[in-house]
C-alpha cells in the first residue's frame, strides 16, 4: 500500500521548465492516468516519480516517505516501458526472473513469484519462449509481468501501447484492466495521449498541459463537467464544438445568444453583471441531436458525413467555414449532402466558458489542481 504525495514539483534543464509547481495527491491502491498532448510534462512527471530524472524543486513522498534523493531501485517502484526492453536471447521466464537473480533471491521464490505473474498474465505456457516468437502484445505482457515479480509499492506505465497496432492495444489495454482487479491494493500510474485509454483505465485522469495540471477527477466529472475549454476539448473524442456566443440574460438559469446559431437557456449560474459578456459555448457531438419539435440550436446545411456503420459523422455548415459544427447521429438516420438539418440538445448538456476559457459549471478550482 503505497499513496504519493507531490507537492509544487518543478523540473527544469537549465533555463528551459518542463514542470510548473506540480501538487498531487494520489491515494493508494489508485489507477490514475496522465494524459496531455505531446510536450505536456506527462512522461517527465512519471520519470521524476521514478527516480529516472532528478527533482529541481518540490517535495515527492511515497508512503509518508521524503524520496527526492532516494536512488530508483530504493523507491519500491517497478516501470513498464513504451519499449519492451526484453532479453532477446533470454526465455520469457528468464527475462521475467532476471532482477530478482541479480537481487539475490531465493530459487524457490524466483519460481514461486514468476509462476504466480505468468499466470495473472496469462503467460504459463509461454514460458520457454523466446521474444521473438511471440506477439507485440505477449512481449508487452512479459514487460509487465518483469514488473510484477518484484512486488513492488507502485508501478508506472509509460505509454505501453503505442507500439501495438489497433487490435492489439484494445486487448492489452483489457488485460491491463484485468492485472489491476486481481491487485486492488497496488498504486498504478499510467501515461498516456490516447483519451481512450485515460477513460477506460483510469480511476481519476489528470490532464496536464504546458507542464500544468489543468484539471484531476473521474473520467465521467471530467467528461461531464471540463473545467475549462482545454479539458472539454480534449477529453471526448470528437471534441466538443465550440462556438462564440454572448450572455443575454444572467443568473441561476443563463440566457445566451449563440453565434451562427440560436438563443438557449442554460442551467449554468452566472453572476447578474456577467451579462452582456462575450463567451464560448460548447456542445458535444453525440448530445445534439436531430430536431423534431420547436426548439432548434443550429440549422445549416449537410457538408459532409462520415458513415462509420452504428454512428455518422455530420459536418453542418453554420456559417464558419473555418469550424463545422459537428453532429454525432445514428448510423441510419436518413441524410444527404446538401440538405438542411435542424439541432438541438438537452439544456442539461450544455456548457459556457468564460473570456479565459474558465467553465461557469464549475464554481471552485479542482481540489487538487496546481
Amino acid at each position: 500500500m503505497a499513496d504519493l504525495t507531490l507537492r509544487q514539483i518543478k523540473k527544469s534543464y537549465g533555463a528551459i521548465h518542463i514542470l510548473h509547481g506540480i501538487d498531487l495527491d494520489i491515494k493508494s491502491g489508485e489507477f490514475i492516468v496522465f494524459v496531455g498532448p505531446s510536450g505536456c510534462g506527462k512522461s517527465t512527471l512519471l520519470r521524476t516519480i521514478a527516480g529516472l530524472e532528478e527533482i529541481t524543486s518540490g517535495e515527492l513522498k511515497i508512503a509518508g516517505e521524503l524520496v527526492n534523493d532516494v536512488p530508483p531501485s530504493k523507491r519500491g517502484i517497478a516501470m513498464v516501458f513504451q519499449s519492451y526492453a526484453l532479453y532477446p536471447h533470454m526465455t520469457v521466464y528468464d527475462n521475467m526472473a532476471f532482477g530478482m537473480k541479480i537481487a539475490g533471491e531465493s530459487k524457490s521464490e524466483i519460481d514461486r513469484r514468476v509462476k504466480q505473474a505468468a499466470d495473472i498474465l496469462q503467460l504459463t505456457k509461454y514460458l520457454d519462449r523466446l521474444p521473438k516468437a511471440m506477439s507485440g502484445g505477449q512481449r508487452q505482457r512479459v514487460a509487465i509481468g518483469r514488473a510484477i515479480v518484484r512486488n513492488p509499492k507502485v508501478f508506472l506505465f509509460d505509454e505501453p501501447l503505442s507500439n501495438l497496432d489497433a487490435a492489439l492495444r484494445v486487448a492489452t489495454r483489457i488485460e491491463i484492466a484485468k492485472l489491476k482487479e486481481s491487485m486492488p491494493n497496488t498504486t498504478m500510474i499510467y501515461v498516456t495521449h490516447d483519451q481512450v485509454e485515460a477513460m477506460t483505465l483510469a480511476d481519476r485522469i489528470v490532464v496536464l498541459k504546458d507542464g500544468r495540471v489543468e484539471q484531476v477527477g473521474t473520467p465521467m466529472e471530467l467528461y461531464h463537467h471540463p473545467g475549462n475549454l482545454f479539458v472539454a476539448q480534449f477529453i471526448g473524442s470528437p471534441a466538443m464544438n465550440i462556438v462564440p456566443a454572448t450572455i443575454e440574460k444572467a443568473g441561476s438559469t443563463t440566457s445566451i445568444a449563440i453565434t451562427g446559431g440560436l438563443k438557449a437557456e442554460v442551467p449554468v449560474a452566472t453572476p447578474a453583471d456577467a451579462a452582456g459578456a462575450s463567451i464560448s459555448f460548447g456542445v458535444r457531438p453525440e448530445d445534439l441531436r436531430v430536431a423534431t419539435g420547436g426548439t432548434v440550436l443550429f440549422e445549416g446545411k449537410v457538408d459532409y458525413i462520415e458513415q462509420l456503420g452504428e454512428v455518422q459523422l455530420v459536418y453542418l455548415d453554420i456559417g464558419r467555414a473555418d469550424a463545422p459544427l459537428v453532429v454525432k447521429l445514428p448510423g441510419n438516420t436518413p441524410l444527404k449532402r446538401g440538405e438542411v438539418l435542424k439541432v438541438d440538445a438537452d439544456p442539461a448538456t450544455l456548457h459556457i466558458f468564460n473570456a479565459e476559457g474558465r467553465s461557469f459549471a464549475r464554481v471552485a478550482a479542482p481540489a487538487i489542481a496546481a
